[in-house]
């Protein structure tokens, strides 16, 4: 093992502390290429018209529009938001990094609840913040376990809706009992990767919530509904202060040409996000019942929002067992016990082909347990 060498550049404390992110797997042990239902994208793939958007867009060798103005434009118009209270980035994730960069650091506190998108301990951490978790309601956000564990050091309070990795929903009214009682100096973050995928009769409140209050802020993402994982694009809204933090420490052209050019087009194509959401709905709703009738076998499936169903194994079969069983029939999904979540498989709505046989790979696994 090499020597550290004493005299060489030291990162700070927090730096060693930090975890990696760990993404979805998308190959078997022996190195064979799955179907990848552990990262929730979209099978239905990309809008068209973000396709051939990517492939018009205009050459690598020039910068960017360093604010991203037309995409910002088209976000306002979508969701009635101005675009001087829009800032865009490369992914969620780096405005969830952003965000906590911003309004916390070291001796604060970064809070969200247990079973939480594991990026918010690394956001915490790297900016020298300590996360804290509270407890959680049955795999959901717990408003009042929240608030309980509000210090005098709280800076910043994450909250995912629908959350990832269980696919629970707070509503309205209590997202709402939960910013109403948060000290003013505290900014509520509230990750809508997801919210594309709640029906038109459903809504958190949230954007209703950025508009009105100076201490909360949103953050989307086009790598879910909107099938451009691969391009990092997202976007967030708040009040005037809290976006014109993120854009002094944002990184300058942080939206590529062809993220931007793709992202618009995206924007423009909402019949393609319908389809999507209703082919997750209809999907979801037999993997659910699926699952649900697997109960005498220990089975549990936890109640989704999102684009993914969290399974819980509680009987003779483990969820170890079942996510090798999995892959051996070509299929990544995401085993949890690095989330506290060891009898948990997360698992993608994929096509209705690739649902089929993840129902049959179940289903004969528990028959011969």
């Amino acid at each position: 093992m090499e020597e550290q060498n004493s005299s060489a550049p030291t990162p700070k404390p927090w730096i060693n502390a930090i975890h990696a992110y760990v993404p979805g797997k998308a190959h078997s042990d022996d190195g064979g290429k799955l179907v990848k239902l552990s990262a929730n994208e979209n099978p239905l793939g990309t809008s068209a018209d973000a396709l051939a958007a990517l492939n018009a867009a205009p050459a690598p060798a020039y910068y960017p529009d360093p604010d991203s103005h037309e995409l910002r434009a088209a976000l306002g118009d979508l969701h009635r938001i101005d675009p001087a209270r829009i800032v865009c980035a490369a992914g969620s994730g780096d405005l969830l990094g952003l965000a906590a960069q911003a309004y916390a650091g070291p001796g604060d506190e970064i809070l969200f609840s247990r079973f939480s998108f594991s990026l918010y301990e690394i956001v915490a951490k790297k900016c020298g913040a300590t996360p804290i978790t509270a407890p959680d309601d049955d795999f959901g956000t717990d408003v009042d376990a929240l608030l309980a564990a509000i210090t005098s050091k709280t800076r910043v309070v994450f909250v995912a809706n629908p959350n990832n990795p269980t696919g629970s929903f707070l509503q309205a009214e209590e997202l709402a009992r939960l910013h109403t009682a948060l000290p003013a100096h505290i900014l509520l973050v509230i990750d809508h990767a997801y919210a594309e995928y709640l029906s038109e009769d459903e809504n958190d409140g949230g954007l209703d919530l950025a508009a009105q209050h100076t201490n909360v802020l949103i953050t989307r993402t086009f790598s879910k509904i909107y099938g451009l994982a691969g391009e990092r694009i997202g976007w967030a809204t708040g009040h005037a202060d809290i976006i014109g933090s993120l854009n002094r420490i944002r990184g300058p052209f942080n939206v590529t040409n062809h993220g931007q050019a793709a992202a618009l087009a995206a924007v423009g194509d909402q019949d393609f996000v319908i389809r999507s959401r209703d082919h997750n709905a209809a999907e979801l709703e037999r993997f659910t019942t699926f699952i649900e009738g697997l109960g005498n076998h220990g089975l549990r499936a936890v109640s989704s929002k999102a684009n993914f169903l969290l399974v819980l194994f509680e009987g003779a079969v483990s969820a170890e067992e079942a996510y090798q069983a999995l892959a051996r029939g070509g299929y990544a999904t995401r085993w949890l016990p690095g989330q506290g979540l060891p009898h948990g498989l997360r698992i993608t709505i994929g096509t209705t082909q690739q649902m089929d046989d993840v129902m049959d790979i179940l289903r004969n696994l528990l028959e011969q347990a």
